[in-house]
């Protein structure tokens, strides 16, 4: 997980984080966050929903994406996910109009695994 610095803001409103533009280490833009996933059970904020793809919103494939592997950049005012384009057009992913169901635990944990992370429900 990433340490903020005191450069970086440390607490931000969904609303600001809605919308944001999420890129890679290399520059290219990957999408923006569409949701933030709440787990209430824990209080964790659970996911970040990137929309991928298509043109003019239309066709946007949507992914759920661990929020610990989101990095914000405050210089570049956006996000980083440290993925190529062609890696998260492998990563499981969603249509808008057919969601997941994002609070079952063996779905988070292939999204965790797909991303490299450790589920953050193992770590209570």
């Amino acid at each position: 997980m990433t340490t903020m610095t005191s450069d970086q803001p440390q607490v931000l409103s969904a609303s600001t984080i809605i919308g944001d533009d999420i890129y890679n280490p290399q520059g290219e833009k990957l999408g923006n966050i569409k949701e933030l996933m709440l787990d209430l059970g824990t209080g964790h904020l659970a996911y970040a929903v990137l929309s991928f793809g298509g043109f003019l919103s239309l066709g946007d494939k949507l992914f759920a994406v661990p929020f610990e592997a989101l990095r914000l950049d405050p210089e570049n005012e956006h996000f980083v996910l440290n993925v190529t384009k062609e890696r998260l057009e492998q990563a499981p992913g969603f249509d808008k109009d057919d969601w997941p169901s994002t609070g079952d635990r063996t779905w988070g944990r292939g999204i965790h695994e797909f991303y490299g992370f450790e589920p953050y429900w193992n770590r209570h």
